[in-house]
């Protein structure tokens, strides 16, 4: 009885040293998956962006080598519209993109699934024609305004006409640069646009009447495909960091030690011009406050441009945003 003893008791050690070696190597698989989850993917991230300030911090981080200091690689894609760029989204060409909230809705709405994961750095401009006589806000009622109908510009013009108490007629212009020289040669009454078109217009002779910041108003977003969302955290992570850095580096460094990059990526120097005297600081990337997301929210549906409403939590994640 005793060798019996003996023998089941070294077979249950035995067994017991089993479990805690197959223990560990569990242990030690769960532990490698966490630091998985931190670890950046060998993927790229395609970004598409348009040609506005907002980009710059995005192409600043890729061209200063921060996303490679991040182990994150990032593809830029410069977009000369929004429409150019939702129909690269709409065709699974970008992962992520510079855009706005009502754009998020309505693709969500239409089964693209992009979620909001920051705001960006944006003020645009309200500006009258060099020849039009229009130099206050008020002169516009009833007055033409060109601007991308369904998307940022549009909702900023109608907060600022109920503010002012004035009614406006679109005309819609998608490109850029046709939108631009419309204004500059007194084909429509005004237009909304962002740096650098914005002083450079002025600069031509165009008449400065409001900036979306003066009014409060902050619509623009970076956002990210939600199975990219979900499954890439730690590059989005890892984007965000650089992106910050960035952002560290404009507020810290002349615009002449960059000026290249923004030639590069076919700025005018109307841009370097604007920076060098820009009074503000640039901001890392930030939460879209709950307040501006339903405000737009409700606007895009008045506009029959989603069919459902749309909750603040299921449309954004910040979690990937630097303290």
């Amino acid at each position: 009885m005793k060798k019996i003893g003996i023998l089941l008791g070294g077979l249950l050690f035995g067994m017991m040293l089993l479990a805690g070696c197959s223990g560990a190597e569990n242990g030690s698989s769960e532990n490698k998956g966490e630091t998985n989850k931190d670890e950046t993917s060998n993927e790229t991230l395609r970004f598409g962006t348009l040609p506005a300030e907002s980009a710059i911090p995005i192409i600043i981080a890729k061209e200063k080598g921060y996303f490679a200091d991040e182990k994150v690689k990032v593809e830029i894609t410069p977009f000369n519209a929004p429409n150019d760029r939702n129909v690269a989204a709409q065709a699974g060409e970008i992962d992520g993109m510079i855009g706005d909230v009502m754009t998020a809705l309505s693709m969500r709405d239409g089964g693209i699934d992009f979620t909001i994961t920051s705001d960006i750095n944006e003020d645009f401009k309200l500006l009258s024609a060099p020849n039009s006589g229009i130099t206050e806000v008020k002169q516009l009622d009833g007055k033409e305004v060109s601007l991308v109908p369904k998307f940022l510009l549009e909702y900023l013009m109608d907060e600022i006409a109920a503010k002012n108490k004035i009614d406006y007629k679109v005309v819609s212009i998608p490109s850029i640069s046709a939108r631009y020289e419309a204004l500059l040669n007194d084909k429509v009454d005004s237009v909304i646009f962002t740096e650098p078109q914005a002083s450079l217009l002025q600069k031509n002779g165009a008449h400065l009447l409001a900036s979306s910041a003066e009014y409060g108003l902050k619509g623009g977003t970076i956002s990210f495909k939600s199975d990219v969302v979900e499954k890439r955290g730690a590059d989005i992570t890892a984007f965000y960091r650089a992106y910050d850095q960035a952002v560290a580096y404009m507020n810290e460094t002349d615009v002449s030690e960059y000026r290249d990059i923004l030639t590069k990526y076919k700025f005018p120097e109307s841009m370097s011009t604007y920076l060098s005297s820009k009074e503000e600081k640039y901001t890392k990337a930030a939460k879209v406050s709950k307040t501006q997301f339903n405000s737009i929210e409700k606007w895009t549906k008045k506009k029959d441009m989603i069919k459902k409403d749309y909750s603040y939590q299921e449309m954004t994640n910040f979690k990937f945003l630097g303290k």
